[in-house]
């Protein structure tokens, strides 16, 4: 039988995803969310949702675009900074070394040292109690050449995203290929 834990932001795993946004002074910020995930196929979108007392919230608002960068694991420390400080505060990519780089395709930065960033513009925003979920529309997937494999896909083991658990607050890596998505499941097919 099943225990009941209440009503509680329990959901395993959730990606680490670092969003980077433009202030109005033209300053790039990054932020650790955890409250995120694709949320459509076509047109493919990524949503946020973000804390309105976050700087990156704001930034959102105003310039109608972000950054979903993929947090990998040698980055830990440095994904877990950016969750950390406030962009109000601190030059969080030259505090955590990080490299700002300028879309070409919508009004957000990147970090370099990331190896997989989603280009998005503000598709959507819808207020949910204390969040507000940005729901982007992919423009462009950049990689590393580093994350691909020999058929040209991204490869989740040369990624090696950071996955967050929301019961212990605790970052975790991935782990090996246990099957086929779309085909295990057949044979259970009548």
């Amino acid at each position: 039988m099943k225990q009941s834990v209440g009503a509680k932001t329990l959901l395993f795993p959730t990606p680490v995803l670092m969003v980077g946004t433009y202030d109005q002074a033209g300053k790039p910020n990054l932020m650790n969310a955890a409250w995120g995930g694709i949320c459509c196929s076509k047109p493919p979108c990524v949503a946020v949702s973000l804390r309105k007392a976050t700087y990156s919230h704001g930034c959102i608002v105003e310039r109608k675009a972000f950054t979903a960068g993929i947090a990998c694991e040698g980055r830990m420390a440095e994904a877990d900074y950016v969750g950390i400080a406030s962009g109000r505060e601190a030059d969080k990519f030259a505090v955590a070394g990080l490299t700002p780089v300028r879309s070409e395709l919508v009004d957000a930065p990147y970090a370099a040292e990331f190896p997989v960033v989603l280009e998005c513009r503000l598709l959507h925003v819808i207020e949910i109690g204390l969040h507000t979920q940005f729901i982007g529309e992919i423009m462009d997937v950049k990689a590393d050449a580093t994350v691909f494999d020999d058929d040209g896909l991204l490869d989740i083991m040369k990624i090696r995203p950071l996955i967050y658990d929301t019961a212990r607050r605790g970052y975790h890596g991935v782990g090996p290929r246990l099957g086929d998505a779309f085909a295990v499941g057949k044979a259970l097919q009548s």
